[in-house]
């Protein structure tokens, strides 16, 4: 893949969860800088959020693609997670289902899914 300069992901506040997703996505984009924009169960934020939550992401990503050129964004949700505490299965879907309403947003990026599970190792969606 080419060199990136940013990356972006919508991530959980969860202080566990962003060393891990951020090496990741250095790693897998070869990009060195990633932008985080952080909600308590930021899958649940994009798919039930108030409106003024959704619009406040939105702003976020807009300012990370025409400022920073991020070509890519991460939907990430992780296991024993306060915000949103729900099983596996359940997460998986609303990630899936949180990548399509990013999707849906018509940003410039790719949109991936990312499950951070129980070991803090980052699976794709």
């Amino acid at each position: 893949m080419s060199e990136k300069t940013f990356a972006t992901v919508i991530t959980c506040m969860d202080g566990r969860v962003q060393l891990p997703v951020n090496e990741w996505m250095q790693n897998q984009y070869n990009t060195p800088f990633i932008d985080t924009i952080t909600a308590a169960g930021p899958e649940k934020v994009v798919l039930a959020g108030s409106a003024s939550e959704v619009d406040s992401m939105k702003e976020k990503v807009t300012i990370s693609c025409d400022a920073h050129g991020s070509e890519v964004l991460a939907v990430v949700g992780h296991h024993d997670c306060a915000g949103n505490p729900v099983g596996r299965e359940q997460k998986v879907e609303e990630i899936k289902q949180a990548v399509e309403a990013v999707q849906a947003w018509d940003f410039p990026v790719q949109v991936i899914g990312l499950f951070v599970n129980e070991n803090w190792e980052v699976e794709t969606i």
